[in-house]
């Protein structure tokens, strides 16, 4: 019997890998036939940036790239930093997003981000979920790791993230300003933005000099472009 040549073996194995890496990227950024009758959009359909703009710059993502599925901070080309914020405006809402980071790497999430001239950044306004590699230094500080409401409330529950280059899965439900997070299935965060406590809370921060901040149950969301390359993949929402 004839045996396959050594060449051959090569090429088929490689073949097979391609197919895998392949099928594995085709599996991101898309809904299922469930997703959609649940209501689920995807507001990156892995391709590009449409559906987001820099923050108080609506015709431009530069700084952002679209590239091997993933949305990310341009680290190579970029000129200066910048937010990327949802095009759309959004209120009761479920979303859920992958990320991760490079090494000591920090970024995050806001939600209800006003965008006005007067406000030069998206922190501003919105509050934030804070992304953050396990080895960085910030991650001694409670109220400062992955999955909290980053600089006010600490993790309800303790949940750690993955460390730098590989994937997390976050989620942020709001529902008439009562709001959740999870970080890789665990809630991390409960907290009502239209309670007293909550402003109670503000004012004991630096964010009490913004007055704008945290006193909104809708706006943009914001993925935040920091000192370190992020990326994200698979960002849905679901309006409620």
């Amino acid at each position: 019997m004839n045996q396959p040549r050594p060449h051959a073996l090569f090429l088929y194995f490689t073949i097979l890998i391609l197919a895998a890496s392949c099928a594995d990227t085709d599996q991101n950024n898309r809904l299922t036939t469930k997703e959609r009758e649940q209501g689920w959009t995807l507001l990156f359909d892995g391709r590009s940036a449409d559906g987001w703009h820099l923050y108080n710059k609506k015709n431009t993502t530069a700084g952002w790239i679209a590239r091997d599925g993933t949305l990310a901070v341009d680290t190579v080309n970029k000129t200066e930093v910048n937010d990327l914020v949802s095009d759309k405006v959004f209120k009761n809402f479920e979303l859920q997003f992958e990320w991760k980071l490079s090494k000591n790497g920090n970024s995050g999430v806001f939600i209800n981000v006003l965008e006005r001239p007067d406000l030069t950044t998206a922190w501003a306004s919105g509050p934030e979920y804070q992304l953050l590699d396990p080895a960085h230094a910030d991650n001694a500080n409670p109220v400062k790791r992955a999955g909290t409401l980053f600089a006010l409330d600490a993790q309800k529950n303790p949940a750690v993230a993955k460390p730098a280059g590989e994937w997390n899965q976050s989620r942020i439900k709001q529902t008439e300003g009562k709001i959740e997070f999870y970080l890789n299935g665990i809630l991390t965060v409960q907290q009502d933005l239209t309670a007293p406590a909550w402003q109670d809370s503000v004012g004991r921060t630096h964010f009490k000099n913004f007055p704008e901040f945290g006193k909104h149950t809708s706006g943009h969301i914001a993925l935040q472009d920091w000192a370190s390359g992020v990326a994200f993949r698979n960002i849905k929402i679901k309006e409620l």
